[in-house]
């Protein structure tokens, strides 16, 4: 074997590629490439070997196989000085160092009209063969997948020095993280093509891989002393506050992200020109009107005090007036589809105030599997989307609801889906006008709802997440002039519910489908 240091450098991402390779080449390295790479070193006038001339072997199958060769990956996989002589005996030189990142599929299955046929042919496979097998073996060689590393591994050699062992093995570890998420991503994407998205052990496989892109080191997590970073969901899974632009304040928090994240799915739910506050991911007030500085009073009204330090979300563009009437209170962040420019230059008075414009939030929001973690694993489950047929719900009583009340019924059930269990939303035609949250029973969330309501509540509606397993909700909901309830249905004491209705004159129906939320 010769004493010369060779490396493989075949990148689809050329950022910083001449410079490795020149610098590699100063340093009396011989540098092995491929097509595209290959070309952009030697018109940086970097001199290159040919990994085909290296081999002997020229690429074939149109491209398809270039770099899967003995030679190649002998000379990344051997073990020296052990396995010298085997190395010698078959003409494989060692290999110092690889620098690979592979074809952009996340990029071309991101694109508009993309076909499988051509997603296919995005798919890797030289480039993570090498990747892992470099990683394998970073006890010898080191592994770059990342032009951010390049400076540092370029300042080692320029100074003669060998990449030192710990570096090389958080070099690995980024490159097995770098694979994991690759094909992840074809995973993501390949389960995508499922016309019916799936079902059964099809949805939930035996392994699940996880295609996730980190983009933000936060300050901190839920509290100061937790570290936390924000990643986004690939595979194209719908909507996403990480496709929000930022227009103005501070940078966006852990539990700014969690409350954006709630608001994003609550105004999608709302039709109409509609404004949500949110706190703790819960919603303390909802508003819909003809204008958002009419949407946005409404829903202030529901919870004044509780708005203080919140979310504020809207489904439609916000103009000057509706960011005037929000001047004078204290708020964490707005999202929005859009805003006008004299809105941005109310808001951006407020130096603090975080503005994220996110087009499309006016439409229906769909994405891919909830996970939530527990010590030592991950729930998987289905989004709990709302459905039209809940709509289409079941009169229970001898008086249906009236138009008037079936769309108050319509916004509070609508909210309630978005409260933590217990959930109880009380609301008119207009918005809501008292929401009980989180409690451990239903009878305090109704109690808890009309306490903390400010506007008149006669004649009201209330939704209410799940059944009711008692009378007594109903009869808590009467004594504050509720006359019109949405809720699933289901107990063993329904009949007794209805009846408590009826003695109240109160109009029930059934929409069949509960939303606990956890």
């Amino acid at each position: 074997m010769s004493g010369t240091k060779r490396a493989v450098i075949s990148v689809s991402n050329k950022q910083g590629a001449a410079e490795l390779g020149k610098a590699l080449t100063e340093a009396g390295w011989e540098i092995l490439s491929t097509g595209g790479t290959a070309k952009a070193l030697r018109d940086e006038g970097v001199p290159i070997t040919d990994v085909s001339d290296y081999t002997g072997q020229p690429e074939i199958l149109g491209g398809r196989v270039k770099t899967l060769h003995p030679k190649l990956l002998g000379g990344i996989l051997a073990r020296l000085p052990d396995q010298a002589d085997e190395m010698a005996a078959n003409g494989i030189e060692a290999i110092d160092l690889v620098a690979v990142n592979f074809y952009p599929f996340r990029e071309t299955v991101a694109r508009q009209g993309v076909t499988p046929a051509e997603a296919v042919e995005q798919i890797d496979i030289g480039g993570p063969t090498m990747v892992r097998a470099s990683a394998k073996n970073h006890g010898r060689l080191t592994v770059l997948v990342d032009p951010g590393d390049y400076p540092t591994v370029i300042a080692h050699i320029s100074r003669g020095e060998d990449v030192p062992d710990e570096f090389r093995r958080r070099l690995a570890r980024k490159a097995f993280d770098y694979v994991s998420a690759y094909d992840a991503a074809i995973h993501t994407y390949l389960a995508g093509l499922e016309e019916d998205g799936g079902a059964g052990d099809e949805l939930f496989p035996e392994s699940f891989p996880l295609d996730l892109e980190r983009i933000q080191v936060l300050r901190y997590g839920e509290n100061p002393h937790q570290r936390a970073a924000f990643y986004c969901a690939g595979g194209g899974n719908g909507l996403s506050v990480a496709d929000a632009e930022i227009l103005g304040g501070k940078e966006l928090s852990y539990n700014n992200l969690l409350d954006l994240g709630s608001a994003s799915e609550l105004i999608a739910d709302l039709k109409g020109t509609a404004c949500a506050i949110l706190k703790h991911t819960n919603p303390c007030g909802v508003g819909l009107a003809d204008t958002p500085a009419e949407a946005y009073r409404r829903a202030l009204a529901c919870d004044p005090v509780s708005a203080f330090g919140s979310i504020i979300g809207y489904n439609c563009r916000v103009d000057a007036a509706a960011a005037e009437a929000m001047r004078d209170l204290f708020v964490e962040a707005v999202i929005a589809p859009d805003f006008d420019e004299e809105a941005l230059a109310i808001f951006r008075k407020k130096k603090n105030l975080r503005i994220l414009r996110l087009p499309g939030l006016a439409s229906e929001l769909r994405s891919g599997l909830d996970l939530r973690a527990i010590p030592g694993g991950i729930l998987v489950q289905e989004p709990d989307w709302m459905s039209a047929e809940e709509f289409d719900w079941k009169v229970v009583t001898p008086r249906a609801p009236s138009p008037e009340e079936e769309k108050s019924l319509r916004i509070a059930w609508t909210v309630a889906r978005h409260v933590k269990s217990n959930a109880i939303v009380l609301a008119d035609q207009s918005g809501t006008l008292g929401i009980g949250v989180g409690q451990m029973n239903r009878v305090d969330s109704s109690r808890i709802a009309a306490e903390r309501a400010v506007l008149p509540l006669e004649g009201c509606a209330l939704g209410s997440d799940a059944f009711f397993p008692f009378r007594d909700g109903v009869d808590e909901a009467a004594k504050c002039g509720v006359k019109a309830i949405a809720q699933p249905g289901g107990s063993k004491r329904d009949e007794e519910v209805i009846e408590a209705a009826v003695e109240h004159g109160i109009a029930m129906v059934f929409t069949g489908r509960r939303h606990f939320r956890h």
